[in-house]
């Protein structure tokens, strides 16, 4: 009995733990060349969620190319958007400020003013270089899509970065004047002004052979609003950006439709900030000149940049190289479960009869099951449209469209949803992994009727497929847990799988 309390107390200081890790606060103040953005993290610090996010268009950079300087009316803007920010951290009792500045600041002849203003009034200023953004935005990347491979491209209102990464490296960086608010002037000296520029500046980086046709990957707001665009047009079914995929060629196509489109129009696009629209043309034109020159194999959207990318620069080795999909479901299945410490457990309990899944989506079957308590709050009617919604809209990172669907239509069927692709379903995703997706499903109802969400039972029993059979063994007198409903659901997963139920006491 005293092993018993010891290990339960061993678990509830683990959870205690975790519980703390995840009301942390922390918030970024990114002063940019466009906007000046705060945005509020809390949660683990690999992947803590948006507490809160509010930007102020200021547009610091819009006069550097010609008077050299930030304009009044943007500096007082920003004085006020940075007084408003410092209460809302205190009111919001975050336990840390970060806040760093870039292109325009460091560019203008009166950066020094607002970098005092912003001292007088709290914050600590880190003034970028540009090297250091442009390494900063790749790991931004790498942190919210660790297999990346190939170019990370920021563009911000007055400089853009690019640099080359692989295996979770960054090999190369270079920091160019060359922002989303500088691009009018050169267009406006003549097409080819622009394209002159392009090449002059990727000849610098000496990458004609090494970056050909690698991934070219999106960070920066302009870029994503170009994405919602494409979005919008491909009749995309899911509305999160990160780790959306467009063919290059998609990159003059929404230079093609900018020129169409007004604003009236553009408003109809979901997710889309009007406060871009001014600037898109400038930065489809200079994605489409890039993508082309690189000859890039696709374009990736990162929903993660420079914000990220210092939060994971400050993380121990260890912490860094876990998987962020994991990590984040099994923080928002611990906050709403009824038994918090049973998700991983419930992963071990169904893996041996999805043994032979393909490597890939081991990481989702588990990302489901982290998930796999989520709903028991949702009215019983409603309970599988609430975990889809997890699945499918959740802010996970390291998950691609297609495995979102998988993600969703495993907590679709564990939920209650039965045996049906959920509505809208089946887009992405092919037919097999769909199919699979909905027998984790069915496995995961299994062991939560089986188990009633607690950990004994799960530890007590085992199921496994043995020949044409899918035998589920019960040890002592956890045999009484077998009845209707647990011998019905049984059935339901063995008949998906093409398999008998067998239960056999121990």
């Amino acid at each position: 009995m005293t092993g018993v309390l010891v290990q339960k107390g061993i678990l509830a200081q683990s959870f205690q733990a975790k519980k703390r890790q995840s009301i942390r606060r922390t918030a970024i103040v990114d002063i940019g060349s466009n906007s000046i953005r705060l945005v509020v993290y809390q949660g683990p610090a690999r992947v803590p969620a948006i507490l809160f996010n509010e930007k102020v268009m200021a547009g610091l950079g819009k006069e550097l190319s010609t008077t050299g300087t930030i304009g009044k009316a943007s500096m007082a803007l920003a004085v006020r958007g940075l007084k408003r920010f410092h209460r809302l951290c205190i009111e919001m009792e975050v336990d840390s400020i970060k806040s760093f500045a870039t292109a325009a600041v460091r560019d203008a002849s009166n950066g020094k003013d607002l970098l005092k203003a912003a001292h007088e009034i709290g914050y600590d200023v880190a003034v970028l270089h540009g090297e250091e953004e442009a390494e900063s935005a790749a790991l931004g990347v790498i942190s919210g899509i660790p297999d990346a491979r190939g170019i990370v491209g920021d563009l911000g209102g007055g400089s853009l970065e690019l640099a080359l990464v692989d295996q979770g490296k960054v090999l190369e960086r270079f920091s160019f004047p060359l922002g989303v608010l500088r691009v009018a002037d050169l267009r406006a000296k003549g097409q080819d002004a622009l394209k002159g520029q392009v090449r002059k500046m990727l000849k610098k980086t000496g990458w004609e052979k090494q970056a050909q046709g690698l991934p070219f990957y999106l960070v920066g707001g302009s870029w994503r609003s170009l994405a919602r665009i494409d979005m919008f047009d491909s009749h995309y079914p899911l509305p999160v950006i990160h780790n959306y995929e467009m063919e290059p060629r998609r990159a003059q196509r929404l230079v093609s439709r900018l020129a169409q489109l007004n604003r009236d129009k553009l408003k109809n696009v979901p997710g889309l900030s009007t406060s871009r629209i001014p600037t898109l043309k400038d930065a489809a034109w200079l994605l489409s000149m890039l993508v082309r020159y690189l000859n890039s194999s696709k374009m990736v959207v990162s929903a993660y940049g420079v914000r990220e990318g210092l939060l994971f620069q400050s993380l121990s080795k260890q912490e860094a190289a876990r998987d962020p999909l994991l990590l984040a479901t099994e923080d928002a299945g611990t906050a709403q479960a009824r038994f918090p410490a049973n998700s991983k457990l419930l992963g071990k309990w169904i893996a041996d009869i999805f043994a032979y899944d393909p490597p890939e989506w081991h990481r989702i079957r588990q990302a489901a099951c982290n998930l796999g308590d989520v709903a028991w709050r949702a009215n019983p009617n409603f309970r599988a449209e609430r975990g889809l919604e997890m699945g499918l809209h959740g802010n996970w990172v390291g998950i691609t469209g297609p495995e979102r669907e998988m993600l969703g239509q495993a907590l679709y069927t564990s939920f209650g949803g039965g045996n049906d692709i959920f509505p809208g379903g089946g887009q992405l995703a092919s037919e097999q992994a769909t199919k699979l997706a909905i027998s984790w499903g069915l496995a995961m109802r299994l062991g939560q009727r089986l188990s009633g969400g607690t950990r004994n039972p799960l530890e007590q029993t085992k199921i496994r497929k043995t020949g044409k059979k899918l035998e589920l063994t019960i040890a002592g007198d956890l045999i009484h847990l077998y009845g209707d409903a647990v011998a019905k659901r049984h059935g339901h997963l063995a008949k998906m799988l093409g398999l008998e139920p067998v239960m056999t006491g121990v």
